[in-house]
């Protein structure tokens, strides 16, 4: 069989050719797009801010009472 791409002689059963990586078929199942969702992002970067401000706010604490 030859790939359809380079032209290659490749074997029957190959998936794919070895010389330039193009698919010898169709393929049969296609990924799922993935659903995007807006507020997550937004969310994330939140949690973050809080995280870190409650860290410096507990370091500050900290500090003040080793004095």
């Amino acid at each position: 069989m030859q790939c359809r791409q380079c032209g290659t002689e490749i074997a029957e059963k190959a998936l794919i050719c070895y010389r330039c990586g193009t698919a010898t078929t169709e393929a049969k199942y296609q990924p799922v797009p993935l659903p995007r969702k807006g507020g997550s992002s937004s969310r994330t970067l939140m949690v973050t801010v809080l995280v870190i401000a409650v860290l410096v706010l507990l370091g500050l604490y900290l500090l003040s009472g080793m004095q």
